[in-house]
Parts: C-alpha cells; sequence; structure tokens
C-alpha cells in the first residue's frame, strides 16, 4: 500500500486498549512511547498484538511533543 504521509515511524507493539469503540495502541520507537488513537475494526484488520512490528504514521502538518519529566 503506498501512502503519502512523511512520517512512519517503525516500531514494536507494547499494548492494545480497545475500549467501546476507539483503541489505544502503544508503540515502541527506538524506546520512544508513541500512542495512537484508532478504530477497534482497525486493531482486528490489521492484526495488531503485543509484540508485533507495526508503523505509526503522523498524517498531521503540525505535531506537538510533550516530554515528561
Amino acid at each position: 500500500m503506498k501512502i503519502s504521509a512523511r512520517n512512519k515511524l517503525k516500531g514494536k507493539v507494547v499494548d492494545v486498549k480497545k475500549g467501546a469503540t476507539t483503541a489505544h495502541v502503544k508503540i515502541d520507537v527506538n524506546g520512544t512511547i508513541v500512542t495512537a488513537a484508532i478504530t477497534n475494526e482497525a486493531v482486528d484488520e490489521l492484526k495488531l498484538q503485543i509484540g508485533g512490528e507495526a508503523y505509526a504514521v503522523v498524517k498531521a502538518s503540525d505535531v506537538m511533543v510533550a516530554v515528561e519529566s
């Protein structure tokens, strides 16, 4: 599949928490955890599971980063 997003971050899935309609998927990208909010249906279609490889695709032109201290 070809996508236009320039920001593709390859990592490993470390957590998947499904809610009523939306899931939060945490991906470890070289020691940094990226959390994605996607539909439960997408989790199932992509077969996302803990330990699997995945890409976090950032499709926004502006990204805000928060650093925990």
